[in-house]
């Protein structure tokens, strides 16, 4: 294992933000706890754009710069990006993202790049694998406990698969901090490892890959650092 800190790219989005004298601007940002989880785990964090209209070629060139990709969470798919006419629950697309991030993550698929989704950024995983998404989980399980109100996050108990490898990092069973309405309903390639006590699934792995996760709580949220320590690890090996 080298002693080096790996790189770790984190998708960022934009968005109108206000700092000083500026009001509404438009800015690539993420949450600052993505970038200092990282940091604290031994990574370099490098903030990723959207980028307009990329092609196989951008996202390459993107990547092999890269040891590691961490997929922040943020707003829902489109979901014409998996054969789906949009529910009125579902919030305005951001067209540039999703078409970045899913060559992104098709391209670290190819590359068997390690790579970490957040809540959003395991949707995106599974969208990108040819998955599809339930767009409104209220209307399937009857409550709003993953997503209680703005800028409120759920607590949510999950069960993990023992034999799965995301139960090697965390143990069998986590509380968590949940901030989704929407869920992944299929995920060709990736295993289905932990739900929640209402069945909604919480956590996917493919089981041959360097280390490709995806949970859909916020781990980024509280003091627990050992998913994004092992994204760090598995960028340095």
């Amino acid at each position: 294992m080298s002693t080096s800190r790996p790189l770790i790219g984190i998708t960022s989005y934009v968005e109108p933000a206000s700092w000083v004298v500026w009001r509404n601007i438009p800015a690539a940002l993420v949450p600052h706890r993505y970038v200092r989880q990282i940091q604290q785990a031994g990574g370099i964090a490098v903030l990723i754009p959207p980028m307009s209209e990329p092609t196989e070629a951008e996202a390459a060139v993107v990547l092999e710069r890269l040891d590691g990709l961490l997929l922040a969470g943020g707003v829902d798919v489109e979901p014409s990006r998996y054969g789906q006419q949009p529910a009125p629950t579902v919030q305005a697309p951001r067209p540039e993202r999703d078409a970045s991030e899913l060559a992104l993550v098709q391209r670290a698929v190819q590359l068997d790049l390690p790579l970490f989704g957040v809540c959003r950024g395991m949707q995106v995983m599974a969208v990108a694998a040819g998955g599809a998404l339930v767009q409104h989980l209220p209307d399937k399980i009857g409550s709003t406990d993953h997503s209680p109100g703005p800028a409120s996050y759920g607590q949510t108990a999950i069960r993990i698969a023992s034999d799965s490898r995301l139960a090697s990092v965390l143990g069998e069973r986590v509380d968590a901090c949940c901030y989704h309405h929407q869920g992944v309903a299929t995920h060709p390639g990736y295993n289905a490892i932990a739900w929640a006590s209402d069945g909604t699934l919480e956590a996917m792995e493919a089981p041959d890959a360097r280390w490709r996760v995806g949970v859909q709580w916020h781990p980024e949220v509280g003091s627990d650092a050992r998913l994004f320590e092992r994204l760090v690890a598995a960028a340095r090996d």
